[in-house]
C-alpha cells in the first residue's frame, strides 16, 4: 500500500522505479560505474593505469586513516549524490547502502573493525536538512553486515564553508579542528568511518585524527562515490 501512495524514486534518474517493488530502474543500473580495480590500496582512488598507489600516496603524502575505499566513480553518481544530499531524497539510503555492503561488505570485514561512524554533520546544517546522509548509509550498511553505528562519539563543531571549489590547501585550512571526540566510552579500537564522497582525503583525514586523539587506533574509510585519478 505504502508503494501505491509514496512510489519509490530511481536514486538515478529520479523517476518512479520500474518494475514496481524495486529501488532502482533496471535501465538505470547499467549507468552506474563502481571504481574498478586496479585502485589505489591507501586512498582507493582509480587508478588509470596498473599499479599499487595514485601519484599522491606514491610522492608519500600522508593519511591519518589506513585505507579507504569507495564504491562509485563520482562523476557517475553526482546528481544523484546532490539530491540525496540536498533534495530530500532520503529514500536512496536503502540502494546505496546495500550496494555498499554487497561491494565493499568484504573490505569491511578484512579491517576487523568493531562499528561504523558517520561523518557528522554541523548542528546547523543538520536542522537545515533534516537528516546527515552518511548517517542514512550507515544505519543501512551496519544492518546488512551486523555492525553498529555510533553517532554520538564523533561531532562536527566547526560549520565549514563548502569544499566543492577549494583546492587541497584551502580544504585543509578550513576543516582544521572541525571534529571533536566527547567520549569513546565503548572503548573503540578499530572504525570504519562513513561518508557519502571522498574526494582529496581532507575530511577523512581531520575526522581520523580527532577519532584517534580520542582513543580509536585504527581508522579506514567508506564512501559511496570517490574520485579517480587523472
Amino acid at each position: 500500500m505504502k508503494q501505491l501512495l509514496f512510489p519509490r524514486r530511481c536514486p538515478v534518474c529520479d523517476g518512479i522505479v520500474t518494475p514496481q517493488g524495486e529501488k532502482i530502474c533496471f535501465g538505470c543500473l547499467k549507468k552506474l560505474k563502481p571504481v574498478a580495480a586496479p585502485w589505489c590500496m591507501i586512498c582507493g582512488k582509480g587508478l588509470a593505469a596498473e599499479g599499487t598507489f595514485c601519484e599522491d600516496c606514491r610522492k608519500g603524502r600522508m593519511h591519518a586513516y589506513r585505507r579507504a575505499r569507495a564504491l562509485y566513480d563520482y562523476p557517475s553518481i553526482a546528481p544523484s549524490v546532490y539530491r540525496f544530499k540536498y533534495g530530500g531524497r532520503r529514500e536512496y539510503k536503502d540502494f546505496f547502502g546495500e550496494e555498499m555492503a554487497r561491494y565493499l561488505g568484504e573490505f569491511i570485514r578484512m579491517t576487523g573493525a568493531e562499528g561504523l561512524i558517520p561523518v557528522p554533520l554541523h548542528p546547523k546544517r543538520m536542522r537545515k536538512r533534516g537528516y546527515n546522509q552518511a548517517a542514512e548509509l550507515a544505519k543501512v550498511l551496519g544492518r546488512k553486515l551486523g555492525l553498529p553505528v555510533y553517532e554520538n562519539i564523533l561531532f562536527r563543531v566547526k560549520n565549514t564553508a563548502p569544499l566543492k571549489e577549494q583546492n587541497y590547501k584551502e580544504r585543509q585550512n578550513n576543516l582544521k579542528k572541525a571534529f571533536l571526540v566527547r567520549k569513546n566510552d565503548v572503548k573503540l579500537k578499530t572504525i570504519i568511518l562513513i561518508d557519502d564522497i571522498y574526494t582529496t582525503g581532507t575530511t577523512a583525514d581531520e575526522a581520523a585524527m580527532a577519532l584517534m586523539e580520542g582513543g580509536v587506533e585504527n581508522v579506514y574509510v567508506v564512501a559511496l562515490a570517490g574520485s579517480m585519478e587523472g
